[in-house]
């Protein structure tokens, strides 16, 4: 376990955290057009999700033998065919989402809602399935490689977390 660090990187990456400010300052103007019936298949469909990427990401970390370790440094030992196929794993989770979102919004803003609601969803449960199966994070304070596209982005586990749980909270309760 290490220490807090509070910035992310790349630093481009800290801008993140204005998503979930930015949608509840929107929707105190006009409500989000989101209905929660729409929001709960979604979300679970996002849950189950979460769990096939913590699994995808624990078998290739195993069948690299760079599990059990931290993740950050994961990346500099994997084979480059093999990184190749991470960043089109990345890419497909990315259209899968929006395909997601595109089903269960009727409007374009409703369809990024829908998928920022689907991406923090999938986000949180993707640790949570993690601390599940494999006791890892440990801490919200360890190091993850969170993102490759379109370079490797790092933080400590809790920004995402923060950054996904605050989306969903605005999403949910501005709906």
């Amino acid at each position: 376990m290490s220490g807090f660090v509070l910035l992310a990187t790349p630093w481009w990456v800290n801008l993140l955290i204005l998503i979930p400010a930015v949608a509840f300052l929107n929707s105190r103007k006009q409500k989000i057009r989101m209905e929660k019936k729409r929001l709960l298949p979604a979300a679970l469909i996002a849950i189950a999700f979460g769990f096939v990427e913590a699994a995808v990401v624990v078998y290739l970390r195993a069948a690299t033998g760079l599990w059990p370790g931290p993740p950050v440094k994961a990346l500099v030992t994997l084979p480059g065919a093999l990184l190749r196929i991470e960043y089109f794993r990345e890419a497909a989770t990315l259209i899968m989402l929006a395909g997601i979102a595109w089903l269960a919004g009727q409007s374009i803003k409703a369809r990024f809602v829908a998928f920022l609601w689907t991406f923090a969803i999938w986000d949180i449960f993707y640790y949570v399935w993690l601390r599940l199966t494999i006791g890892w994070p440990t801490s919200f304070l360890n190091s993850d490689l969170l993102f490759l596209i379109p370079v490797p982005w790092t933080a400590q586990v809790w920004f995402p977390i923060l950054v996904s749980g605050l989306t969903a909270t605005v999403i949910w309760f501005r709906s």
